[in-house]
């Protein structure tokens, strides 16, 4: 079983943990043969962290099932002379060394980018932290919430009791956590492109807070040149647009709801007259005046009602039928269930052994008549003999001495 053969050929040194350990994930996904190095006796944290695992709740976290499956695991002690020459010797042989702890950590250990150029000048090397390797917090411990908070893109409540809806009193899921293994990724795989080309590596960072940061254009830049920019006039006095009505969630009938995305002109023609209410044409959701606000409330009474005459699958059933854009509110549970997400061959299986059959979700990326289905993550140091004997082309017994466990620092 294997991920995809888009990077086929392509060898990637990994040093990392929790959130970081997805940017090598993407890359097995795609085909690229990623090396895990890891610690004893636990490894990556990420291995049994999270608040869902498999089996007992000493058993492998589902973020270690997704962000390291389909990969290799190596075990080396970085701070034995043996194992930092192993590592090098490694790094020889693969196109880019992904460093996901704190920034600089391969520096500490001797076996940093300066020294990874030197065995290999090709070497693409992608550090991968919190805060970055420059500023005043770059020291600063930090988990995937902060990035958030950081840049303003988490809903942080301070209640005077304990919350119980979330981390910080939140419900709003982590964004740059998981989106920054999209971008070390992006940023890798740019960069062998270009060693391919001209015969030079290179080093490139990604920070999650960097992520958090960039994340919206429409809120940071504008804010930025906030001299220079304006309130669109369209826009009402309390930031909505004047149709904002027509791009909103609804309850339905069976105590679902729809989210109803019809705020182009053609759409909400199309929905008017499908639902035989060709009268809410006649009201202007285009103007500012005065008036605009009392009108937006008219009509989403107006809309609220109607959503209410039938069930989330029969509206579903109507947008399609008279080209209506929209779509249902799922929950997760909703979603799996949904035969949209079934309708899209969104998971594979494979069995684990003691457990049995397992489903996970596919890569979002899809090639064309190729079957996505990868190995489970291996277990710590699986690979350690293979990688040794045959990366390395030395024997085992000649490593020895760089394979105990090492802090994860």
């Amino acid at each position: 079983m294997s991920g995809y053969s888009l990077l086929e050929g392509m060898r990637i040194l990994e040093v990392a943990q929790l959130a970081p350990a997805s940017v090598g994930g993407h890359l097995a996904d795609l085909g690229a043969e990623v090396i895990k190095i890891e610690s004893g006796p636990l490894g990556d944290p990420v291995r049994i962290g999270g608040s869902r695992a498999i089996g007992d709740q000493d058993g492998p976290s589902f973020m270690h099932l997704r962000w390291n499956r389909g990969k290799k695991s190596v075990a080396l002690d970085l701070r034995s002379p043996e194992g930092a020459q192993a590592f090098l010797d490694l790094a020889r042989t693969c196109d880019a060394v992904v460093e996901g702890m704190r920034s600089g950590y391969l520096d500490w250990l001797g076996v940093g980018y300066d020294q990874l150029r030197e065995v290999n000048p090709k070497i693409v090397f992608c550090t991968v932290s919190g805060m970055g390797s420059d500023g005043p917090y770059s020291r600063l411990g930090t988990g995937g919430p902060v990035f958030d908070a950081y840049a303003g893109l988490r809903d942080v409540r301070t209640p005077e009791e304990p919350p119980t809806d979330g981390i910080a009193g939140s419900t709003t899921a982590p964004i740059a956590m998981y989106a920054l293994g999209a971008y070390g990724a992006m940023g890798l795989l740019a960069a062998v492109h270009r060693a391919g080309r001209t015969g030079r590596g290179c080093k490139l960072e990604v920070a999650g807070i960097d992520v958090a940061a960039s994340w919206m254009p429409d809120l940071v830049d504008a804010e930025l040149n906030k001299d220079r920019s304006i309130h669109r006039p369209t826009w009402l006095p309390d930031g909505r647009l004047p149709d904002w009505p027509r791009l909103e969630a609804y309850r339905t009938k069976d105590d679902e709801a729809v989210l109803f995305g019809s705020h182009v002109d053609k759409f909400w023609r199309n929905f008017c007259m499908a639902v035989d209410r060709p009268d809410l044409l006649e009201i202007d959701l285009a103007g500012t005046d005065p008036e605009a606000p009392a009108r937006a409330d008219r009509v989403y009474r107006e809309l609220r009602e109607i959503f209410l005459q039938r069930t989330r699958d029969e509206w579903v059933a109507l947008f399609l039928a008279h080209d209506i854009a929209g779509g249902p509110v799922n929950s997760v549970r909703d979603m799996i269930a949904d035969p949209h997400f079934a309708g899209r061959a969104n998971t594979y299986r494979v069995e684990y052994e003691g457990v049995g059959e397992l489903e996970f979700v596919v890569s979002p990326v899809r090639v064309q008549d190729e079957k996505f289905a990868p190995s489970l993550p291996p277990e710590l140091g699986a690979d350690t003999e293979e990688v040794l004997r045959k990366v390395l082309t030395r024997s085992v017994s000649d490593h020895s001495n760089a394979m105990g466990p090492i802090s994860r620092g």
